[in-house]
């Protein structure tokens, strides 16, 4: 068994869509970012990699790649759970916080469930998708942003583990 934990920040920018957990999400600004700004699901990604002990998504998602600007995360998701899976890996829990005043998140949840649970092949029980505010201190509080917070467990099913 491996966990990894995961964490990104993102502020908001204007002229752009906002998504969290690979969701499109009504609202006036969207996440500065080389990708889709999607701070859940960079969370997510950085969770798994560190469980699997390879680095950051920065390592594997390089702001120079053209592959990478513009590119849905949720497809970034999809080609990290790939490497998960290569190396004999399968994942059992995603527990995650997305960390700001607005957009409010548990609205939100359900879909986002919906979103992920098929790319990280596990049912809905197996995502929790929490929000919380800084109670309107520092720039999360000042609506300038979002953050994201993300613990995975990965279960071996291959009965060798990864050098």
């Amino acid at each position: 068994m491996r966990m990894g934990q995961g964490f990104d920040a993102h502020p908001f920018v204007g002229g752009r869509p906002l998504f969290l957990g690979g969701v499109r999400v009504e609202y006036p600004h969207g996440l500065e970012g080389d990708s889709d700004g999607d701070v859940l699901t960079h969370a997510i990604i950085d969770a798994l990699l560190g469980a699997l002990a390879l680095g950051d998504i920065g390592t594997w998602f390089r702001a120079d790649d053209p592959t990478v600007q513009g590119a849905r995360s949720i497809d970034l998701l999809s080609r990290v759970m790939r490497m998960v899976e290569e190396r004999g890996y399968r994942v059992d829990q995603v527990d995650t916080t997305v960390v700001g005043e607005m957009p409010k998140v548990r609205p939100l949840v359900p879909e986002i469930r919906d979103t992920l649970a098929p790319i990280l092949h596990v049912t809905h029980d197996r995502i929790s998708i929490k929000g919380t505010t800084t109670d309107r201190m520092g720039w999360l509080g000042r609506q300038e942003g979002l953050a994201a917070l993300a613990l995975v467990q990965l279960s071996n099913v291959s009965g060798q583990d990864i050098d």
